[in-house]
C-alpha cells in the first residue's frame, strides 16, 4: 500500500477537464434525474460526471466511459494525518492498512472464537502503550506476541485480495496522505455486484486482525523512508514551512515513538469518527450503467448512519519573513529546494494564477526555467511545482548542481528566473501556448478511467466536489489570465518568504530506525475460506468475452520507398502519434545516446535551440528520440491540425542541426556530474548489481562509455549520427485520424526514405551467464535497510510455456494474495516489500531468469533470506488459491482490451517472439488445463535446489560481511564495478 501520492494532486485541477471546441463555453450546475435518483452535473463536462447525494450524506460520483470493459472505482474518506491525533500519528495510515483485513463475516474462519482473543490484544496493546519500563515493555509484547498466534489460528490471511483477485480486480491498493484515504481497485465491468457486496461489508465493521504482523510491515514502510533522502527532504521542508499547521506537524507515517506505541482503541475512534457517510465518497468510471449503479450502490450503503463531522481546523500560520534555511544529509546526490506557503484549493483565482504562473517558469519546453537554465545547461536540471492542498499550496523551485558548481549557485539561478517573471520578462503569448498543451494533456488523459476517477475524488477530497463546475471551467480560465495578473500574483507571494533546503552528500548522524520486534510466525490459512468469500463467487457474473487482436485486419499496411508502413485509425479524436522505428539502439553505436540527448541543445541555419522549443510547445506538439538497447524510436505527436507543421519542423531539425561545441563542452560536463549522482543511488545500485548477476562483468547496464572514450568524442560526431539516421533500416509507424493513403502522403512530402538503407552497424552482444554455484555479490550502502535479489538464469525462451508461466507468477510471487507474499510479509512480518517470479525474455533466442527480492531490516537478513530460500526450495500448495489464480489471469485477458497504437507495437513484440498472432489467446484456451501439479514441477525445475547469485545491498556497519558467506561465495563489487565508469 502506497504510504504517499506524491505526484498524482500536482496539477489535479488541471487534469479534470477539456474544452475540445474552440469558443468557451459555459460550465453550469444543473440538475437531472434518472432511474429514480436525482443527481447534479456540470453542463459541457466532458467527463458527465453524475453528483449523488444519498439519504444517508454518502457522496457517489460517477463517469461512464465505454472504451473498455473495466471500471476505476476509488472509495474515499476525507481523513488523512491532518487529522491523526497529536499523540498518535501515523494512525490513519495504520487504519488503512487493517481495513484489508476483513471484518466479523471474511476473514475469519470462527468469529466467536476469534473475538476473545482479538479483545485481549486490543487490551494488551492499551497496557503496553502506557507502559514505559524497558523489561516490562518486552514481557507485555511477549505476551502479545503469544496471544496473537492463538488468534491467527482463526484469521484467514489476505481474503480480501482473495475476494478481489478472484473477481478479476487489478491494482488492489491505497494510499493515505495528509486529507485524504483511498481505497482503489479496477474491476471487471460484469463485477459490479461482487465488487459493491465485498466494499459494503469492508466497511460496515472492520475487524483489526494480524496487528502485530501488519505493525511490522509498517516499521518496514518506515524504515524504507528512513532510508529516502527525498522523504526525508519532503518532510523537513513540511515542518519547517509549516510550523503549527498539522501539515508540517504530523508526517504520514508518524513518529518512531508513535510507531512504537500504537492503540488498537485510538484507531477504533477514528473509524468512528471519519469512515462516515457525510465523510466519504464512492467514484467510479468505467463502463457500467450509472442508473443500475446508483440503485446497487443505495442500496448495500443503506446501513451507514449519517455523522456530522468535525472537520480539522488549521491555525493561520504565521507569514515567513526571511528565508527559513535547512540541511539534510545522505548519501544520495546533493540538490536543492526553495519552497513557498500559498494559498489553497479553495482560493481557486489564485490556483488558477500559480498554475499558469508554474507553467510560465517550467513547462518542460518553453518557461523560463527550461530555456535559461536547463537548454542553457547552466545547472545539471531544474525545474518549478505546485503541491495543491485544501488549506495551503505549497510551490517549490529545484534543481541540481552540474560539475564544479554549488547548491549556493544553484539556488541564486532559480531566484533568478523568479525575478525574470516578477518584472514581467516574458512573452504573453506564452499563456496561450500554457492552455492549449493544457487541453492536448487533458485530451489524451481523459481515454483513461483512472484519471477520470483521480480527478474527480480529488475534487471531492478538496471541496466535496461542490466546485466542480470551477473544475471543468479551469483550462477555460486559465486562458483569461492576463500578464499584470501573473506579475503582481508573483510579487505579491513570491519574496523572501521561503525555505530554502540543502540535501547534501553526508551521514545523517540523526538517523533513528525502528527496531526488530520478536514476532513468531502466524497461520495464513491457506485453504480456508469464508463462507461470505463462497457467497460473492456465487454472484452472477454475465461473463466478458475476450477480444483478440487479428494482426492482418487490425493493422493495416503500406509503403514509403523501402520502408514498412504501419496503420491503426484513430476514430474517437483528433491526436495523432508518428514513429520512425530503427532496429538498433545503444548495443549497435555506444555513441547514439548522446546524440540523442545531444538533439535538445541544438539549433539550425533557421532556428535557434529555444526557437524550435517555443515553436513545439506554440502548436502543442511533442518530438523525442529514443535510443534503446537494440531498437531506437523517434517519435512526433499532437493534434493532427498541425501535422504538417510538426512534421516539417522535426524532419528539418534533424537535418540540419549543427554541431555546438560550447553546449557539447557543458553537456559533457553535466554527462560527468550525473554518472557520479548516479553511483550514489541506491535504486541504481541494485540495478547495476542484478545485471551484473544476470550478464557477467560486462553487462547492458555497465555498456558505457569510459571517461577517455566520452572526453574524445566530438561535437560533428554527433550530429553526423543524427544526420544519418534516416538512411538506416526504420519503420514509419502512424496512429491517427488521417486515412491510410493521406497519412502516407504528408510523410512523403517531408521524409525522405534513401534508395538504398545503410548497412545496420553490428550489435554486440550480451550473454547471460549460467549459475553454476551460489555466490554473494555486496557492495555497502549506508542504509537503515538490507535489500536482496536473487537471480538465477534458465532456459531459452518456449512460447509453449507462456500460459504455464503466467500462472506460476501469479500464484507464487506475483502479488498481494500471492504465496510469496502471505508468507514472507503476513506470516512472518519479515518485510514491507516482497516478490519472485520467472522473468520472460522479449526476443525469441534470449532466456528466462528467475529474480527474488526481500527488502527487511538489517538484524533480519538472516530471516527473510532464510524465508525466501524455503519458498524458492519447496512451493506450498493450496488449491484454492491456485484456482483464483486462475480465473484472475482469465478475467485480465478477457476484460484486456488493446488499442490504438497499442495494436502495433504488440505486433512488433510478438515479431520480436517470433510469433505472428495475438498469442494471448492460446494463452487463454490452455491455462483450464494447467494443473498443480504442472506448476509444483515447473518450479522444482526451473528453482528448487538450484544455485542462486544473491545480489546484497546493505551498510556494513548494520551487515557483517563475514555472515554473508553463508551464502555463498562473496564478492565485494565496487561502484566502478558495478557502473563501468
Amino acid at each position: 500500500m502506497n504510504l504517499i501520492k506524491k505526484a498524482i494532486c500536482l496539477l489535479l485541477f488541471v487534469c479534470a477537464i477539456i474544452n475540445t471546441a474552440g469558443a468557451q463555453q459555459h460550465y453550469e450546475w444543473k440538475e437531472a434525474a434518472s432511474g429514480g435518483y436525482t443527481y447534479k452535473y456540470v453542463s459541457n463536462d466532458p467527463m458527465k460526471a453524475r453528483f449523488y447525494t444519498l439519504k444517508n450524506g454518502l457522496t457517489v460520483i460517477l463517469s461512464v466511459n465505454k472504451k473498455d470493459p473495466r471500471i476505476q472505482t476509488l472509495i474515499g474518506t476525507r481523513a488523512g494525518s491532518n487529522n491523526d491525533p497529536a499523540d498518535h500519528t501515523g494512525l490513519a495510515h495504520y487504519l488503512e492498512h487493517l481495513l484489508f483485513k476483513g471484518t466479523r463475516q471474511f476473514g475469519s474462519l470462527d468469529w466467536a472464537k476469534e473475538k476473545p482473543y482479538l479483545d485481549q490484544i486490543e487490551n494488551l496493546y492499551d497496557t503496553y502503550n502506557h507502559t514505559t519500563d524497558a523489561v516490562a515493555r518486552k514481557a507485555v509484547y511477549h505476551q502479545i506476541d503469544s496471544v496473537s498466534g492463538l488468534a491467527a489460528r482463526y484469521a484467514i490471511a489476505n481474503e480480501y485480495d482473495k475476494m478481489m483477485t478472484g473477481m478479476g480486480a487489478q491494482g488492489t491498493n491505497a494510499h493515505t496522505w495528509v486529507e485524504e484515504t483511498i481505497y482503489e481497485e479496477d474491476i471487471p465491468s460484469n463485477a459490479v455486484d461482487k465488487f459493491l457486496t465485498v466494499q459494503a461489508e469492508r466497511f460496515k465493521d472492520p475487524v483489526f486482525r494480524l496487528f502485530h504482523t501488519e505493525l511490522e510491515a509498517v516499521y518496514e514502510e518506515k524504515n524504507r523512508g528512513l532510508d529516502n533522502d527525498s522523504r526525508k527532504s519532503y518532510e523537513l521542508m513540511l515542518s519547517s514551512l509549516f510550523p503549527t499547521h498539522n501539515y508540517g506537524q504530523q508526517s504520514t507515517i508518524g513518529t518512531v515513538e508513535h510507531l512504537k506505541n500504537p492503540s488498537l482503541k485510538a484507531i477504533r475512534e477514528f473509524y468512528d469518527t471519519y469512515y462516515v457517510p457525510d465523510n466519504m465518497a464512492i467514484v467510479m468510471a468505467g463502463d457500467f450503467d450509472p442508473d443500475y449503479v446508483i440503485k446497487q450502490i443505495d442500496q448495500r450503503f443503506a446501513y451507514m448512519k449519517s455523522k456530522p463531522v468535525k472537520e480539522y481546523k488549521s491555525p493561520v500560520e504565521a507569514p515567513v519573513t526571511a528565508p527559513i534555511v535547512k540541511e539534510v544529509y545522505g548519501p544520495d546526490a546533493e540538490n536543492v529546494m526553495i519552497a513557498f506557503r500559498m494559498p489553497g484549493a479553495l482560493d481557486v483565482k489564485s490556483t488558477i494564477l500559480l498554475n499558469v504562473l508554474t507553467e510560465i517558469l517550467s513547462n518542460g519546453k518553453a518557461g523560463l526555467i527550461d530555456l535559461n537554465l536547463n537548454k542553457q545547461q547552466k545547472v545539471l536540471n531544474a525545474g518549478a511545482s505546485t503541491m495543491t492542498w485544501k488549506d495551503y499550496t505549497v510551490f517549490s523551485l529545484s534543481g541540481k548542481a552540474k560539475q564544479g558548481q554549488t547548491l549556493e549557485q544553484v539556488k541564486d539561478l532559480l531566484l533568478g528566473q523568479l525575478e525574470i517573471l516578477k518584472k514581467g520578462e516574458f512573452d504573453e503569448t506564452l499563456v496561450k501556448a500554457i492552455v492549449n498543451n493544457a487541453k492536448l494533456a487533458e485530451l489524451m488523459g481523459l481515454e483513461k478511467n483512472d484519471n477520470r476517477a483521480n480527478a474527480i475524488m480529488d475534487g471531492f477530497i478538496k471541496h466535496r466536489g461542490q466546485n466542480w463546475n470551477t473544475d471543468v471551467s479551469f483550462v477555460d480560465d486559465m486562458g483569461k489570465v492576463t500578464k499584470k495578473q501573473i506579475v503582481d500574483f508573483a510579487n505579491k507571494y513570491l519574496g523572501n518568504n521561503y525555505v530554502l533546503l540543502y540535501k547534501r552528500k553526508g551521514e545523517d548522524k540523526n538517523i533513528e530506525k525502528v527496531e526488530k520486534p520478536a514476532i513468531t510466525p502466524v497461520e495464513v490459512n491457506r485453504e480456508a475460506q469464508s463462507a461470505f468469500l463462497q457467497k460473492v463467487n456465487e454472484i452472477p457474473a454475465t461473463p466478458v468475452s475476450p477480444l483478440w487482436l487479428d494482426f492482418d485486419k487490425d493493422i493495416q499496411k503500406g509503403k514509403i520507398g523501402d520502408a514498412d508502413v504501419l496503420y491503426v485509425q484513430n476514430k474517437d479524436n483528433s491526436l495523432f502519434r508518428l514513429y520512425y522505428r530503427f532496429d538498433m539502439g545503444s548495443w549497435n553505436n555506444k555513441l547514439l545516446p548522446l546524440a540523442a540527448q545531444y538533439l535538445q541543445f541544438l539549433g539550425t541555419d533557421k532556428y535557434t535551440s529555444e526557437q524550435i522549443s517555443k515553436e513545439f510547445y506554440n502548436i502543442a506538439c511533442n518530438f523525442s528520440v529514443n535510443p534503446g538497447t537494440d531498437v531506437t524510436t523517434i517519435s512526433i505527436s499532437g493534434l493532427q491540425e498541425n501535422f504538417d507543421k510538426a512534421l516539417a519542423l522535426f524532419e528539418h531539425v534533424l537535418k540540419n542541426c549543427q554541431p555546438n561545441g560550447d553546449a557539447w563542452a557543458a553537456m559533457k560536463g553535466r554527462m560527468e556530474k550525473g554518472r557520479a549522482d548516479s553511483k550514489l543511488n541506491k535504486g541504481n545500485i541494485m540495478k547495476g548489481l542484478t545485471n551484473y548477476a544476470i550478464y557477467g562483468a560486462k553487462n547492458p547496464f555497465n555498456n558505457q562509455l569510459s571517461q577517455a572514450e566520452l572526453n574524445g568524442v566530438t561535437a560533428a560526431q554527433l550530429t553526423d549520427i543524427l544526420h544519418s539516421l534516416p538512411d538506416y533500416k526504420h519503420t514509419v509507424i502512424y496512429y491517427g485520424p488521417q486515412p491510410l493513403n493521406a497519412a502516407i502522403a504528408a510523410v512523403k512530402k517531408e521524409h525522405v526514405i534513401p534508395a538504398t538503407f545503410k548497412e545496420t552497424p553490428a550489435a554486440l552482444k550480451f550473454e547471460k551467464t549460467d549459475q553454476a554455484k551460489n555466490e554473494v555479490l555486496f557492495t555497502d550502502y549506508d542504509m537503515v535497510q538490507t535489500e536482496v535479489n536473487w537471480v538465477r538464469n534458465n532456459g531459452v525462451y518456449n512460447p509453449e510455456n507462456t500460459a504455464l508461466i503466467d500462472l506460476f507468477n501469479s500464484y507464487f510471487g506475483g502479488g498481494m494474495g500471492s504465496i510469496v507474499f502471505q508468507t514472507i510479509r503476513e506470516s512472518k512480518a519479515l518485510a514491507y516489500s516482497t516478490y519472485a517470479y520467472l522473468a520472460s525474455p522479449d526476443k525469441k533466442t534470449s532466456r528466462y531468469t528467475t529474480l527474488a527480492y526481500v527488502g527487511s531490516q538489517a538484524d533480519k537478513m538472516a530471516d527473510a533470506i532464510g524465508g525466501m530460500n524455503e519458498l524458492l526450495n519447496d512451493i506450498p500448495r493450496s488449491d484454492k488459491l491456485f484456482e483464483t489464480s486462475r480465473q484472475s489471469l482469465k478475467q485480465d485477458m478477457a476484460t484486456e482490451r488493446i488499442t490504438q497504437d497499442g495494436i502495433i507495437f504488440t505486433y512488433l513484440a510478438a515479431k520480436k517472439l517470433g510469433l505472428d498472432t495475438d498469442y494471448r489467446k492460446i494463452v487463454y484456451d490452455k491455462i483450464d488445463k494447467i494443473t498443480f501439479d504442472n506448476v509444483k514441477e515447473f518450479h522444482d525445475q526451473n528453482m528448487s535446489q538450484k544455485p542462486y547469485t544473491y545480489c546484497i545491498m546493505a551498510s556494513e556497519k548494520r551487515v557483517n560481511p563475514e555472515d554473508l558467506k553463508k551464502y555463498g561465495d562473496v564478492r565485494k563489487l565496487t561502484l566502478e564495478e558495478i557502473f563501468g565508469y
